[in-house]
């Protein structure tokens, strides 16, 4: 290529980008979503092959004792991978992406559209107890969130961007559109805004179509329903007491799991080790709960799966064990899947013992409540009622069982509410002040920078000055308060406060006599340019102020009003309202 012809493409390139981001936003949203919809849809597509292919690879060892290994092996490669070589090692992901759309406008780094990929492609082949849809959800929100930088898109869209890659993520891996749509905006945004729902609908529509192309238009699980009846339904309200109880264990489980592991083993290759062991160990009777258990789901509600109620209990237990190993371990993975599994089995384990204890009862089959349970654990794990129902409904074809669906999901949820406020994914963000959900106070004021609020029209004094030297600098301040500062240092001390001076101000002895040091206020609580508006806000409730100093390093930098502070409030407030 000559260089004319490379000047002409550079220039051809430098319009179109040029006219993209000078387009409409609704067509730059729905064009992007599309975009987005296509390169995630192949990522998912990407782990789904790659996975089955190593499933077949490492079936050849099955039953070896030397199967007690691969999860050590696999842990031990992904935290090499993620935290030595890439450098992006954070769990299984999804609680990065819902900081990013909080409180980082939207904004992945761009390695983790890869990384993620390829730690739960090792973790999972492995052997280790996990899901790939938290990968490749991450995978797809990076990626909408770093093309969209290209367009030089506003923080609105960035974070319709990412969700946009989220939704096609689920509804490639799972062939279920609706289901992306609704667990991106009821778990990754928590809003339904209509300049979300656009790129989003659009993104998880061509996902799926990529997948559909690529993979066939295939239900990920089949069933042979009979028609419910008041029975099902009755037996199923039994049924969400039962997922409740287990999405506490698996919850509560996941997270001190991790903690215990952290505690006692400070070396993240040390942690790996012990925690692949113990994987290999607690699998290599009962294989079901390696990967992430697609297969074993399918024969439960297929009828295919044989065993008594002992053994379908231990595989409750075990898959939560194995899973919250994994993940506490350093796996890549996501708690999807093993949800699934947990919940099919808790669903049949339920219709099980109703069986045995009442064998006359008119019930419908095993698979119902299989589905019905995956709902369940679904939607008390994920704190996400709809996402649970839908997500089966689209994977099972089970429209015949909306109404055990929808009652359990919801009453699964409100159960474990009581117990556990937050998810799996909302816990770690909630604790460390990371999640403020679209148009609440914690979001408006996150957005707002107290550099933005800094008041710097002060007028110093020196803490040996005379109260008469003040006067001047009274006479030509339009404030009423005045910081004492060293001029030698810089170094902050207090404040003076008008009112105080008001009984000093008309005696000439006082006035040549007495100090600002000595009336001065140097007990104040301070803020800085590094704390967050919320803490800020609540030292203004504390201390009953109006204005506080910012003060850094011992230096004065200015001050910050509360009448400033809430003037930028109700601004951001209609900003983020305009949608």
């Amino acid at each position: 290529m000559n260089l004319n012809n490379f000047i002409k493409i550079r220039s051809l390139f430098a319009s179109i980008r040029q006219f993209l981001i000078n387009s409409d936003p609704r067509f730059k949203l729905s064009l992007i979503g599309f975009i987005v919809g296509i390169t995630s849809g192949l990522a998912a597509i990407g782990l789904n092959f790659s996975l089955k292919f190593f499933h077949h690879f490492l079936l050849r060892f099955e039953g070896d004792i030397w199967v007690i290994l691969f999860p050590v092996i696999g842990l031990v490669a992904t935290v090499v991978l993620l935290k030595y070589v890439i450098k992006d090692f954070d769990g299984h992901g999804l609680p990065e992406v819902i900081h990013s759309i909080s409180l980082k406008g939207g904004n992945i780094k761009l390695r983790s559209s890869f990384s993620k990929l390829l730690g739960s492609l090792i973790t999972i082949s492995s052997g280790g107890s996990a899901g790939p849809e938290a990968p490749v959800v991450v995978s797809g929100a990076a990626i909408g969130s770093n093309f969209v930088r290209f367009f030089k898109a506003d923080e609105k869209i960035k974070i319709a961007v990412s969700g946009s890659g989220a939704a096609a993520a689920i509804a490639a891996i799972f062939n279920a559109p609706i289901a992306g749509i609704i667990f991106t905006m009821e778990v990754i945004i928590g809003e339904w805004a209509p300049i979300y729902m656009l790129p989003v609908a659009i993104a998880s529509v061509t996902g799926t179509e990529i997948s559909r192309l690529l993979n066939g238009n295939q239900i990920p699980f089949t069933q042979n329903l009979n028609a419910v009846s008041i029975y099902d339904i009755v037996a199923t309200i039994g049924l969400s007491v039962v997922c409740a109880l287990v999405s506490i264990l698996f919850i509560k489980t996941l997270r001190n799991t991790s903690k215990f592991l952290d505690k006692f083993f400070k070396s993240a290759l040390f942690k790996a080790l012990i925690g692949g062991l113990l994987v290999g160990l607690l699998s290599f009777n009962v294989p079901s709960i390696r990967g992430e258990g697609y297969a074993f789901v399918q024969q439960l509600i297929s009828g295919e799966f044989s065993a008594g109620i002992g053994f379908i209990f231990l595989i409750v237990i075990l898959k939560i064990c194995a899973t919250s190993l994994t993940l506490g371990a350093g796996g890549a993975g996501g708690v999807f899947a093993p949800a699934l599994v947990i919940g099919s089995a808790s669903g049949f384990l339920f219709y099980s013992i109703l069986r045995y204890f009442f064998p006359e009862l008119p019930l419908n089959n095993y698979a119902l409540f299989a589905l019905v349970g995956m709902s369940g654990v679904i939607s008390g794990t994920l704190n996400a009622p709809l996402t649970g129902m839908f997500l089966i409904i689209e994977i099972t074809n089970g429209y015949d069982a909306i109404l055990p669906l929808l009652l359990v999901a919801f009453l699964t949820t409100t159960l474990v509410k009581i117990v556990e406020k937050h998810s799996i994914y909302h816990y770690e963000l909630i604790t460390k002040g990371f999640l403020h959900r679209p148009r609440t106070d914690g979001r408006i004021l996150a957005d707002i920078k107290p550099l933005e609020l800094l008041e710097q029209d002060l007028i110093t004094v020196e803490p040996e000055m005379l109260l008469r030297d003040m006067i001047p600098t009274i006479k030509k301040s339009k404030r009423n308060y005045f910081p004492v500062v060293d001029s030698k240092n810089d170094q902050f001390y207090g404040m003076v406060y008008f009112n105080d001076l008001k009984e000093f101000i008309f005696n000439k002895e006082m006035l040549n006599s007495i100090l600002v040091e000595e009336v001065m206020h140097s007990d104040l609580t301070t803020i800085s340019l590094a704390d967050s508006l919320l803490d800020i806000q609540n030292k203004f409730e504390m201390t009953k102020s109006w204005s506080l100093p910012v003060v850094e390093s011992g230096t004065f930098k200015g001050l910050i009003s509360k009448a400033t502070m809430l003037d930028l409030y109700r601004k951001e407030l209609r900003v983020q309202t305009d949608k």
